[in-house]
């Protein structure tokens, strides 16, 4: 599978564009600001329906404009599938394969798996668990519609439930029988999606350790370890036994909503003992796992965004990268960088093609 042509009309800085892609390694170049990093985050509304960086669509309209359009063809299993989305200010946002719209986004999300690095991962690694957890559910999500359905579904009853709690608190009348139901629905959802979510870092984990040890070269001895409540505890107990505890704090404490990721370097914390440049191999290497994760469910090769990728990454690290991501087991990459000329070098260096566009103020053009 792979990207074969994409058009923008009033997308971010761009008036009007339409690309033709190499199946191979396609490089964006220019200056900050210049719009590189919006055509990776055009290609990522086309896999995935929404922006990479920003949740609210009607920003990614042109400013002075009322709509945007994005759309591509992609091919996969020697057939072509145009992909079309369309934001108009104040309306429901269209989604559109093969001319024919979708009433589920969801139905979509998986079709063109996509993995995107960017600079913006950090978030990962220095922000809160919420994060971490939604960096799982968009991996698993790429490959299994119901557990989409299944997340919103506990998301909505966790809302209720605190919603309820908070009723109680205000009023002083304790329903326990009404607490109980929502702690049914949230039992039988969370239980499933914990499931889905061990069973995935049970494959992920030995894959990223893989990878992180070829980009350090061995330099670095990192952990990736999956907490959660219910690893040693029985859902339907632990709401038992925190009852008390929601009723004062008028939340729920104890479930899967709770769950993080754990990561270490020489057994300490990324977060306060990584360098800039470790964290920055420990954040690819978790997406560069996720991609083979993908390949192997999907059994297809994602699409791979570098965005900024070189920044922060020692020339080692940097040419170890690219020989991994431009070997047979990647399909196609898009890269940003500022210098034409460090992308040139990198890529003459360990002997590959690729296709480059130079970017100047919301316009690309190919390089030949």
């Amino acid at each position: 599978m792979y990207l074969q042509q994409l058009s923008v009309i009033n997308f971010k800085n761009y008036t009007e564009g339409s690309f033709d892609f190499s199946p191979g390694v396609n490089a964006f170049t220019g200056n900050n600001g210049a719009g590189k990093t919006n055509l990776l985050d055009a290609i990522h509304y086309l896999s995935l329906c929404k922006s990479y960086f920003n949740a609210i669509d009607s920003q990614q309209i042109k400013q002075g404009t009322d709509f945007f359009i994005v759309s591509g063809a992609f091919e996969r299993n020697g057939q072509s599938d145009t992909v079309a989305c369309s934001v108009k200010r104040n309306q429901k946002k269209q989604f559109k394969r093969n001319k024919k719209e979708y009433q589920r986004l969801a139905d979509h999300i998986g079709l063109y798996p996509l993995v995107m690095i960017s600079p913006y991962d950090v978030s990962i690694i220095i922000e809160g668990s919420e994060e971490r957890r939604r960096f799982i559910d968009n991996v698993i999500s790429q490959t299994d519609n119901r557990y989409l359905d299944e997340l919103i579904a506990y998301n909505k009853v966790l809302l209720n439930r605190n919603a309820v709690l908070k009723r109680m608190s205000e009023s002083g009348r304790y329903d326990k029988s009404l607490l109980e139901i929502y702690d049914e629905q949230l039992v039988d959802y969370g239980k499933g999606i914990y499931a889905k979510r061990k069973a995935f870092m049970d494959t992920f984990t030995p894959v990223f350790d893989q990878h992180y040890a070829y980009i350090s070269n061995g330099a670095e001895q990192v952990s990736l370890v999956y907490e959660s409540q219910l690893l040693d505890n029985d859902f339907e107990n632990l709401l038992q036994q925190t009852a008390d505890k929601d009723r004062i704090l008028q939340r729920t404490t104890a479930g899967i909503h709770r769950d993080d990721l754990a990561f270490e370097i020489h057994g300490m914390p990324m977060k306060k003992f990584g360098s800039q440049g470790q964290q920055k191999s420990f954040l690819i290497a978790l997406k560069l796992a996720q991609y083979s994760f993908l390949y192997q469910q999907k059994g297809f090769k994602p699409l791979l965004l570098l965005d900024d990728i070189f920044d922060k990454l020692d020339q080692l690290r940097i040419t170890k990268l690219m020989q991994m991501v431009s070997h047979q087991d990647f399909g196609q990459v898009f890269i940003t960088d500022t210098s034409k000329e460090r992308v040139a070098a990198v890529f003459k260096e360990i002997n590959v093609d690729f296709k480059l566009f130079e970017v100047t103020g919301g316009e690309a053009h190919a390089q030949v």
